[in-house]
Formats: C-alpha cells, sequence, structure tokens
C-alpha cells in the first residue's frame, strides 16, 4: 500500500449538482433559485445579522453599560497552590509566573486564602486577603505587599 492507491471509502464522495445545465438535468432554467428577486441574482450575499429590511436585532436591542479603561486587571492566586513551593523559598509574582501558577502577570497579584498552607514561605505580592496573611504567617512565614505596578495610560487612537 502507497500513498499513490488511497480513496475514500465507497459512498462517501458524491458528484455537485450540475445546476442550469438545460432542462434535462431537472435544474435547468432557474437552476434551483426560484423565480425572481434578489436572490435569484448571480453575486447575490446577505450582510450577516440582515433580516429582510426589518430593523435588525442587534440595533433593536438598548445598549447597556460601558467599559472602563482604566480598570485594573488582577491575577489571583490562593494560598493552597503555593505548596508545590519547598520551604523557606520567597515566591515572588515572577517565580509563580515561572512555575506555571499564574499565566501571566496582569495589573498586580492578589493571595487569596482558599484552602491550607503547609509550608513556610516568605509570599512578595501587591495584595493579600486577611485569611491569606494569617494563613501564611499562622504556617510560620511571612507575606510581603509589593507596591502597585505603574499605572498604564490607555493608548488613544488617531
Amino acid at each position: 500500500m502507497d500513498l499513490s492507491s488511497l480513496r475514500p471509502p465507497k459512498g462517501a464522495t458524491q458528484h455537485d449538482k450540475r445546476r442550469g445545465r438545460g432542462m434535462g438535468s431537472g435544474l435547468g432554467r432557474t437552476a434551483g433559485r426560484g423565480e425572481k428577486g434578489q436572490k435569484s441574482r448571480s453575486g447575490y450575499r446577505s450582510k450577516r445579522g440582515f433580516e429582510g429590511g426589518q430593523m435588525p436585532l442587534h440595533r433593536r436591542l438598548p445598549k447597556r453599560g460601558f467599559t472602563n479603561i482604566f480598570r485594573k486587571e488582577i491575577s489571583v492566586v490562593n494560598v493552597e497552590s503555593l505548596n508545590r513551593f519547598n520551604d523557606g523559598e520567597r515566591i515572588t509574582p515572577e517565580r509563580l509566573l515561572e512555575s506555571g501558577v499564574l499565566k501571566a502577570l496582569k495589573d498586580g497579584v492578589k493571595i487569596l486564602g482558599d484552602g491550607e498552607l503547609k509550608r513556610k514561605l516568605t509570599v512578595v505580592a501587591h495584595m493579600f486577603s486577611e485569611t491569606a496573611k494569617a494563613k501564611i504567617v499562622g504556617a510560620g512565614g511571612a507575606a510581603e505587599v509589593l507596591a502597585a505596578p505603574p499605572a498604564k495610560r490607555p493608548q488613544r487612537s488617531t
């Protein structure tokens, strides 16, 4: 067996209907497009969401809310996921990123108190919840607060 002898299984492929090839083909005259009108013409293509001249749904519905361009996106890490590190280690946002705990560093890192911490760690982050701070200190570690990252000004489009 070689690549030149490969064929699709029997019945898997069918010939296209040859439209507009005379009355004997069964698809002559209008070629399956019906009678007159916009849809029967060549080159017809309707726009996405077109409803035949009726006001389209996306324009009938009201606009709601707004997008805050100054919003801060905070990456969150639960105390439970810090158990993968060794005792006495210093955990920084960069360390969390390279170990795969975080997918991306956004505008800051917040440590949340879900789960149990079984290691003595020094955790450095931008924010801590009260329960997270208590669990880190309770396990014999320390929680250091980083200064907020510099604010990014939104880019102005011209």
